[in-house]
């Protein structure tokens, strides 16, 4: 009697037909593969691959919004661990990539790839032979080193506005928010000089020599809108 192969059951997810066809195509020439379900949605997928219970959801990133694929891999990853998600991509971009690996896939394939890489990884994915890719693996340690930095910058940042005067904070806040000095003395009633005076105590503080250096890292660190 002979012994029935078990299958590699694959969800297919992408919003657009023609590359959900073009996968299943690929896919059903090949006798330890099957496609169990797809959807053409992040939302859509989580319920299909609820009904389904695949070993492996193929999944685009960019849908019904720009990470509806991500945040699907997210759903589905806390309900369902044993589901591997393997990211279907057109671009390499690195934040889309360490957004991926952050929600729970642990591979990627882009969409032109060759059809022996597509399957290689279905296979390696499943049969858990994966290992991080070099490149891969140089984009996420990039981002975590450009997390770790801005982490070390914000907590430098606030720790000098927390040495900040009243007076001081407020005119940080208010040169923060476009106002010129002009228009922040007439506002509280001084005159120009003395908030300059004031900017000079506020510069030196931050080590800088212009509010053109202080402002810009405020803003990325979205200072005044997150944080006080």
């Amino acid at each position: 009697m002979a012994i029935r192969m078990k299958k590699i059951r694959i969800v297919l997810v992408d919003d657009l037909e023609d590359i959900r066809n073009y996968f299943k195509m690929i896919i059903s020439n090949e006798s330890d593969m099957e496609i169990v379900g797809s959807a053409s949605s992040g939302s859509e997928a989580f319920d299909v691959v609820m009904d389904t219970k695949p070993d492996i959801v193929l999944m685009d990133v960019e849908m019904e919004t720009e990470f509806a694929g991500i945040l699907a891999i997210q759903k589905i990853k806390s309900e369902m661990p044993d589901v591997k998600a393997i990211v279907l991509t057109i671009h390499k971009q690195d934040d889309m990539l360490f957004r991926a690996y952050g929600a729970g896939a642990v591979d990627y394939v882009v969409k032109t790839s060759s059809i022996v890489d597509i399957l290689i990884s279905i296979r390696n994915v499943y049969h858990n032979n994966l290992s991080l890719r070099p490149d891969v693996a140089e984009k996420i340690l990039t981002e975590f080193s450009r997390l770790q930095n801005e982490h070390d910058s914000l907590i430098y940042t606030l720790n000098v506005i927390t040495k900040l005067s009243n007076a001081e904070y407020e005119i940080l806040k208010a040169v923060y928010n476009g106002y010129s000095y002009k228009e922040i003395a007439k506002q509280r009633f001084v005159e120009e000089v003395t908030i300059r005076t004031q900017v000079t105590r506020i510069l030196k503080n931050f080590n800088a020599k212009s509010m053109k250096e202080v402002i810009p890292i405020l803003k990325q660190l979205k200072i005044f809108d997150v944080y006080l």
